[in-house]
């Protein structure tokens, strides 16, 4: 009598689960523009290290002394870490600058794909297996 009464459950739960829509991943060209280059001198603000991508955001200031947020998509924390990276790489007020690639839209976002960090040292920001340009 278990049996039965455990079957229906897990079917049902089965069922609610797979109606669960999950995030999607995005290709690159889909949201980034190859021939669209960009470099940014900033100070870090925050790195979120999250799945599937970590994002890295700074203060950029322009030349009239106005200040902008951007945000660089990176690779997943699995890649940043094969490439050298350590979750403690950055802090907030982290002088920086961020090679990439704009966004389509216009927006102050971007896919990175190299970070020269406050010690001089240039690491991979990006994962080939995105669809990104290799350089």
């Amino acid at each position: 009598m278990t049996k039965r009464l455990l079957f229906p459950s897990a079917f049902c739960i089965a069922v609610l689960l797979a109606a669960v829509p999950a995030p999607a991943h995005h290709a690159f060209s889909a949201e980034f523009d190859a021939k669209k280059s960009v470099r940014v001198s900033g100070t870090v603000t925050k790195l979120e290290w999250t799945n599937p991508h970590a994002w890295l955001y700074v203060d950029v200031k322009d030349e009239s002394g106005k200040t902008t947020n951007w945000g660089f998509e990176m690779g997943s924390p699995n890649t940043l870490i094969r490439q050298g990276w350590r979750r403690s790489a950055l802090k907030e007020g982290d002088q920086i600058t961020i090679e990439g690639y704009a966004a389509k839209d216009g927006s102050n976002l971007a896919n990175a794909r190299s970070v020269t960090l406050p010690d001089g040292r240039k690491v991979f920001a990006g994962s080939p297996t995105d669809g990104g340009p290799v350089k």
